[in-house]
Formats: C-alpha cells, sequence, structure tokens
C-alpha cells in the first residue's frame, strides 16, 4: 500500500513543481521557454525527491533551466510542502532529461521512413 502512497505523492510533487515553475519562477534560466517536469521519482522515505527536467530546445537550455531551478530549490520545497500539507519536504534534486528531444528524433526518422515507403510504392 505504501508504493501505491508513494506514487501519488511522486505525482502531486511533479504537478506542484510544474505549476510552480509556470506561476511562480521568473528566472530567466527556467520562464525562457517550455520547461517540463518529466518524472519525479520518490525515495521510499519520502527524504528525496529526483526531478527530471526537459526544455523544449534541447539540452544546453536544459541544462540552465536545471541551474535555475537549483537555485530556486529552497522556494520550490518550501511552497511544495506547504501545498500538499507535508510535515517534512523532500530535498529536490534536479536533474537534466533528453527524453523529449529523443523521442522527437525518433519520430521524425518514423516519419522519414514512413515517407520514403509512400514514394517507393507510388
Amino acid at each position: 500500500m505504501s508504493g501505491i502512497k508513494n506514487a501519488r505523492l511522486a505525482e502531486d510533487i511533479k504537478r506542484e513543481i510544474s505549476l510552480l515553475i509556470r506561476e511562480r519562477i521568473k528566472d530567466p534560466r527556467v520562464s525562457d521557454g517550455l520547461v517540463s517536469v518529466v518524472r519525479t521519482d520518490l525515495s521510499g522515505d519520502n527524504s528525496h525527491c529526483k526531478v527530471y527536467i526537459s526544455h523544449i530546445n534541447g539540452g544546453e537550455h536544459t541544462a540552465k533551466a536545471v541551474e535555475g531551478l537549483k537555485s530556486a530549490q529552497s522556494m520550490i520545497r518550501r511552497e511544495t510542502a506547504n501545498k500538499l500539507h507535508m510535515k517534512k519536504a523532500p530535498e529536490l534534486v534536479f536533474i537534466a532529461d533528453d527524453s523529449i528531444e529523443h523521442s522527437a528524433q525518433i519520430s521524425k526518422m518514423i516519419d522519414e521512413a514512413v515517407g520514403k515507403e509512400v514514394t517507393a510504392d507510388e
């Protein structure tokens, strides 16, 4: 049962951090484009939470966004704990994640392959 609670809490943390990124964080490294929280991994004892971040413009922008979020970590941690009524907020670790960029490249390759098949059949 605690696994379900842990997964639900991790999803709630993800939602709250996404909301804070959109509405409260004014750091230009974070607010200059579309920054997404890809996923959160919460430890079993709820003391640590890995937050995977992606930027629509790719790796360099993602790294800058992660640095901006690290500088706002204490505010994000405090606001998340208050919103979710947590007695002790987990330590947040922001990690750059390029999975969105990678999946876009795969999708592009599939579209190109399908396009070549269609023209070869005609």
